[in-house]
């Protein structure tokens, strides 16, 4: 009796591992059908649980930016893309997307950074690298910070 007891008792506990690591891989999925429907509350809340499950997915903090660039919170999106960028050096998105921001904030120094940076890893987006570089080239040095 007690081994049939133990050998169910470790089929549970396997089954539940398994749907586990099934809900972690639903999580970013389901989080990201919200994202795409503009549900950005809901899409927020599952892309945070999906980094509890794994702290290194630089792609839901790079979804979390997003999130928080729609809702306007441009600490929030900062703090995601430089975790996304630790993690994920380079990410072109999160490259680009920082780089936008260093520009609202007048920073320069760091946009060109950036833009070295970019350069070298851009894919897909190197049209949207070469447009910051001419709309830096009409500032005036000396305003750089």
């Amino acid at each position: 009796m007690f081994r049939i007891l133990k050998i169910t008792i470790v089929s549970i506990t396997l089954l539940f591992v398994q749907s586990l690591s099934f809900s972690n891989d639903n999580f970013f999925n389901e989080a990201l059908k919200f994202y795409e429907n503009e549900k950005y509350d809901d899409a927020r809340f599952l892309f945070e649980r999906n980094i509890v499950f794994n702290p290194k997915d630089a792609i839901s903090y790079l979804y979390l930016a997003k999130i928080y660039n729609h809702k306007e919170n441009q600490r929030k999106e900062e703090n995601n893309l430089e975790t996304a960028l630790l993690i994920e050096p380079d990410n072109e998105e999160a490259i680009l997307m920082m780089m936008k921001i260093s520009i609202e904030k007048s920073n320069y120094d760091k946009v060109k950074n950036l833009s070295k940076t970019f350069s070298k890893v851009c894919k897909k987006l190197c049209d949207e690298n070469k447009n910051i570089e001419e709309s830096l080239k009409n500032i005036d040095p000396k305003n750089e910070s």
